[in-house]
């Protein structure tokens, strides 16, 4: 397990940061230990389970980690977060409200927003248009009257609670549905539909959907604009492109907070204000087209993303989404036997 670097100097100026992979921009970090006269050191995780995974097995010493909403309700349960002092954030005046008082931290006392993705359709346009299929319904990925025409060449999420999230939307429910009656006709859905699907995927898909393998994924919006690009970068002859289903989707909202085995809580708060400005929470958006909490970043990033609803969403975009939340112990163990019997079928 990798931890992070014991320090010679007890007093050193040395940040310690837990974050998700190719999540900062490198140029943002040199500016920040340009003036704070500091180091930052970065340890990674790939997924919010792995992260808790490490703290419970005994990883320590993070100043800041990077987690999403519902490891956010772990976190805070467990009470190892450190209340923020904001009056060391004047920058936290920059977020957008819709992005303050979540149902993990109703009065942000452990949180900050960072960034976000939404989990969508992402689609081959050409091969859309050539087989007349809609992209504004999870009926994409569900039906097999649009799923025979794709068949081999479509691939979900390998996660339970985002899969079971796109199903439960499809079926009218919220994506938050807690009900064990509405989670097995979700399952049910999701068995009729598997046949049609190449794969369930985290990873590979982005690749995939960039050199023309696949026709439709279900991912993340971070992965689809980058495939997005490499399609275009590499002169396919085809675009990508990505949309939010009219049922809804997920949004995932990664916050920064302070873990209470870091040593250098006044430096984590600098961190904090410092992404909290404008031109410093631009470059992560610019770099992945992450989704972007920060009003004040809107000047410095690229055009074609601040008219992007995904990583802008208008108002009436922002009620189709939701946050997934956590689970009990009773819940967990109920899906889990759920996507056991989906994965097995």
């Amino acid at each position: 397990m990798q931890q992070p670097a014991a320090s010679n100097h007890a007093s050193a100026n040395i940040l310690q940061l837990f974050n998700w992979n190719n999540y900062i921009a490198p140029e943002t970090v040199q500016h920040f230990e340009a003036v704070c006269d500091c180091h930052v050191e970065q340890d990674y995780f790939s997924d919010n389970e792995e992260m808790l995974a490490k703290l419970a097995a005994g990883a320590s010493g993070y100043d800041l980690i990077v987690p999403t909403g519902n490891a956010m309700d772990t976190l805070i349960r467990q009470g190892v977060l450190v209340p923020l002092d904001k009056t060391l954030l004047p920058n936290l005046k920059n977020i957008h409200p819709a992005y303050l008082k979540t149902q993990f931290d109703p009065d942000n006392k452990y949180s900050v927003p960072y960034a976000y993705t939404l989990t969508l359709l992402g689609f081959n346009t050409g091969k859309i248009r050539e087989l007349d299929l809609p992209t504004d319904t999870w009926a994409l990925i569900f039906e097999p009257e649009y799923l025979k025409k794709i068949k081999g060449r479509v691939t979900v999420l390998d996660s339970p609670r985002e899969l079971m999230a796109a199903a439960l939307l499809y079926l009218g429910y919220a994506a938050n549905d807690q009900d064990e009656a509405h989670w097995n006709q979700a399952k049910e859905l999701i068995i009729r539909a598997k046949p049609y699907w190449a794969a369930f995927s985290n990873t590979s898909y982005i690749r995939e959907i960039a050199i023309g393998d696949l026709w439709v994924v279900h991912g993340y919006s971070n992965d689809l604009f980058q495939a997005a690009l490499d399609a275009k970068k590499t002169g396919r002859p085809f675009t990508i492109d990505y949309a939010i289903p009219k049922q809804g989707a997920v949004m995932s909202l990664d916050s920064m907070v302070l873990h209470k085995s870091g040593k250098h809580p006044d430096l984590a708060h600098q961190f904090i204000n410092f992404m909290l400005d404008g031109k410093n929470s631009a470059e992560l958006t610019n770099l992945i087209g992450s989704g972007n909490p920060n009003t004040a970043a809107k000047p410095y990033i690229r055009p074609e993303l601040v008219h992007n609803t995904v990583i802008f969403p208008d108002d009436g975009t922002l009620s189709r989404l939701a946050m997934i939340t956590d689970l009990n112990h009773q819940q967990r163990r109920v899906l889990s036997r759920i996507w056991t019997e989906i994965k097995l079928r």
